[in-house]
């Protein structure tokens, strides 16, 4: 594995010495926050990085952006509330739960929109 540490190490000085990395975008600019939560261990955090960067995340960060997704559909939209649109959301917090993690918690003011149209519907 030396080997390729190595190489890398003599291609990147190389390049370097022939200016070929001279004005990239973001010289002298501080790396991007990656917003990767510090609780995070390192070992993982590559990981992460590179899902993130990729445009994947981690399934429990999926479940809840779908999960917020669906609250604010349903307290926002004027189309009727079904059953499997709520069994979905409390399905969603379930496994956000089991997994560890906090169900999630939408404001109080997207709350009171999703009551009051609830009993409305009844």
């Amino acid at each position: 594995m030396w080997f390729l540490t190595e190489l890398a190490e003599r291609r990147i000085a190389e390049a370097r010495d022939q200016g070929e990395l001279d004005n990239l975008p973001g010289a002298g600019k501080p790396l991007p926050d990656d917003e990767i939560d510090p609780l995070v261990p390192e070992h993982q955090r590559l990981a992460f990085r590179v899902l993130k960067n990729s445009g994947f995340l981690p399934p429990e960060l999926e479940m809840h952006k779908e999960a917020v997704e669906l609250a604010m559909r349903l307290a926002t939209s004027d189309t009727e509330i079904t059953a499997e649109q709520l069994a979905r959301l409390e399905q969603l917090n379930q496994w956000l739960t089991h997994a560890g993690h906090p169900s999630l918690k939408v404001p109080a003011g997207y709350l009171a929109l999703i009551e009051a149209r609830l009993s409305r519907r009844e």
